[in-house]
């Protein structure tokens, strides 16, 4: 790895950037990587001295095995020491650097109306009262809880508490099914469930409880309630008399199991001594689905994800003490657990907690709160940039964003498009743009630029992360050197890597590690270049071979969205009788632009132009919209099934529209003709 010369077209860091930054410069960086790789045990220790820890560590700091033929698969961090996430976020910060009256969140709901400010002594109030909460109820060291919540600061509250007397969080994203929080419930055998009345989404008002309700009814329908008490909170919007919805909601009650938060908290006392932890007890549990099978319960510990989360996010962002962070996710994500809790709340930052979407009220919500709080570091999603694009610059041109330093991107690769107009119009061409990859399984960052460091390449994750060893295999494990396309994998541990999947190591093992023994297999396809730059080409089932020549999807659906009538493109396989495999697209137009034959012949050819002959696309179907999660995730499994015309697709419960799919059915006739 060396200081790129290519000729292509890159951005430098600003000098004003470099003057105080943590790792000034690329030379800085390639020390400081090769430290962490050569010498683990003394990277780290410096790291792990920053914290409080009951107990110090009696072995070395990072112990593993990642080859499924030499034993059972560990990762160990610290082993013996004893310490408590939560004290270390908050206590340690008010006792020992006096950040008590520092603001931790402001909070920003649904509705402008609605916001408030939380410094770091209320917080660790809150969060003591809401121990003592679950204490009361029963909850002891090692019991689940689930939390079902949306983006209120009572979130944060419960999440910490349970990090405060070593019960496991298992926070599920306000926005799925009773279904999907049923399955978690039993799979985590949760003793107490925490929700509210109700939330906002825009202009929507959806009946929380009921829906909590109906997940518990299901759970004692399958023979496993394990679930004694439900906690539940009065949305702040429905507490007052600007909730105009406030009487229109019917809020379902059982006395045996349901109690006000309200209450609950009304004499519970604000001091709670933290329960310490071993460095490698379980911290939370966050199920992820994949493209298959029944969702995963990815395990995190508490000291090595301590030490992760809290470095990437100094790092990467750049953190300083008079910087105000803003992470648009929900922490009903690892995004948010990560980089909207734990890893802001361990450095002292001071961070935006935003309950709302981007277009409510108005479509310049996100550029009125970077004005309204002075928001100098910004991280959202690809999918977020692409869908307040098509609303041009107009609104980002009625608020003062001379604040943001620097940006971020997460959850897929950013096509270089979106990247230009981010970098071009929100951070005005002097911000640079951290495109992190990462995933739930891998705690933190993985691949990421640094912003005062790494020059920047639109599109492209750049170069790995601390401690972070990436390689490039072949479908036959050989490893891949200099310019190469194929499987993304790790060699090594960091300390903030997943610990198993949740009552089931098998399953872990063979996700992760089975495949390409001695390697951790992250699923994704990757291409070094001739800098060694990665680029993320996209998850491994959407990887194409087309006429025996490998090709990511991504890389097509870059190209289609070059079209200027193409606001957004995802592209899958389809079996083909001479070819094994070939394109199949679906693309979403920008308003009044009409969806013909002369269009998709526009598309082929601009993709020819852009890529080769060989990824010319055989169907090009016109989708009105993408079925997503609702996080904003495109689910590629269904449009394969679309692509193929399966009409059973399983469960769609985590779709934010389910009526998306069948559109998209009915134009797929048009595609296929």
């Amino acid at each position: 790895m060396v200081v790129p010369e290519s000729q292509e077209k890159m951005y430098y860091p600003p000098d004003d950037l470099k003057r105080d930054a943590h790792v000034p410069d690329f030379n800085s960086y390639l020390a400081l990587y090769r430290k962490s790789l050569e010498n683990p045990e003394a990277f780290w220790k410096e790291i792990a001295d920053e914290f409080f820890w009951k107990k110090p560590a009696t072995g070395p700091l990072l112990q593993y095995n990642f080859d499924v033929t030499k034993g059972n698969i560990y990762v160990k961090c610290m082993e013996g020491a004893k310490t408590n996430m939560c004290y270390n976020v908050l206590d340690r910060l008010v006792r020992e650097k006096n950040f008590g009256e520092k603001v931790a969140y402001y909070w920003e709901g649904n509705s402008p109306d609605h916001h408030m400010a939380i410094t770091y002594s209320q917080l660790l109030s809150q969060v003591c009262r809401c121990a003592n909460v679950l204490k009361k109820m029963g909850v002891k060291k090692g019991d689940r809880v689930s939390i079902y919540l949306p983006m209120i600061p009572e979130l944060v509250y419960t999440m910490l508490a349970c990090a405060r007397i070593g019960a496991v969080h298992s926070i599920v994203f306000a926005g799925f099914s009773s279904e999907s929080l049923c399955e978690r419930i039993i799979d985590a055998s949760s003793c107490v469930l925490v929700t509210a009345d109700g939330v906002y989404r825009g202009e929507k008002l959806i009946n929380l409880k009921q829906i909590a309700d109906e997940a518990l009814e299901k759970c004692r329908e399958k023979g496993s309630s394990t679930v004694t008490k439900c906690l539940v909170i009065k949305h702040p919007a429905l507490r007052t008399k600007s909730g105009a919805a406030c009487n229109k909601l019917q809020t379902p009650w059982d006395s045996d199991c349901d109690v006000w938060w309200d209450e609950a908290m009304r004499d519970s006392p604000e001091e709670c001594e933290p329960e310490w932890l071993d460095a490698e007890d379980p911290l939370f549990i966050l199920y992820t689905s994949g493209s298959t099978g029944k969702p995963k319960g990815v395990l995190h510990t508490v000291a090595g994800y301590l030490l992760y989360t809290s470095l990437t996010f100094k790092y990467v962002f750049d953190h300083h003490h008079d910087d105000v962070y803003w992470c648009t996710a929900d922490i009903g994500w690892i995004t948010g657990h990560s980089y909207i809790t734990y890893g802001p709340l361990a450095n002292g930052a001071t961070s935006v907690l935003f309950e709302g979407i981007p277009v409510h009220p108005h479509v310049g919500r996100f550029w009125e709160i970077i004005e309204k709080y002075k928001v100098t570091k910004f991280y959202t999603a690809p999918t977020a940039i692409r869908l307040l694009m098509q609303y041009g610059r107009e609104p980002l041109q009625k608020y003062d964003l001379s604040s943001l330093r620097i940006l971020g991107t997460v959850g897929e690769p950013i096509n270089p498009e979106a990247w230009q107009w981010y970098h071009e119009v929100v951070g005005q061409g002097r911000c640079p743009v951290v495109d992190t990859f990462w995933q739930t399984e891998t705690g933190g960052h993985v691949l990421t630029p640094l912003p005062a460091a790494t020059p920047l390449k639109p599109g492209s994750a750049t170069f790995p992360f601390f401690g972070v060893e990436p390689a490039i295999l072949n479908e036959h494990g050989e490893e891949l050197e200099g310019e190469a396309e194929g499987y993304l994998v790790f060699r090594r541990p960091w300390p903030g890597i997943m610990r198993s999947v949740y009552r089931n190591h098998e399953r872990f093992e063979n996700t992760y590690f089975k495949k390409f023994p001695g390697f951790y297999v992250t699923g994704d396809g990757c291409k070094r270049d001739k800098d060694g730059y990665y680029w993320i080409t996209g998850r491994i089932d959407d990887m194409l071979n087309v006429s025996g020549h490998l090709m990511s999807t991504a890389e097509v659906e870059a190209a289609l969205m070059k079209h200027p009538a193409v606001a957004e493109a995802a592209v899958v396989s389809r079996p083909h009788a001479v070819k094994g495999e070939c394109l199949y697209c679906f693309v979403t137009l920008k308003h009044s632009r009409e969806f013909n034959h002369t269009l998709q012949d526009e598309l082929k050819r601009l993709v020819r132009e852009k890529i080769g002959p060989i990824a010319t696309p055989d169907f090009i179907q016109n989708a009105p919209a993408l079925p997503k999660t609702r996080s904003g995730k495109i689910m590629r499994r269904i449009l394969r099934q679309i692509a193929r015309n399966e009409k059973d697709l399983g469960d769609l419960s985590t779709l934010a529209d389910p009526k998306v799919v069948e559109e998209l059915f009915n134009q797929r006739c048009e595609a296929a003709a």
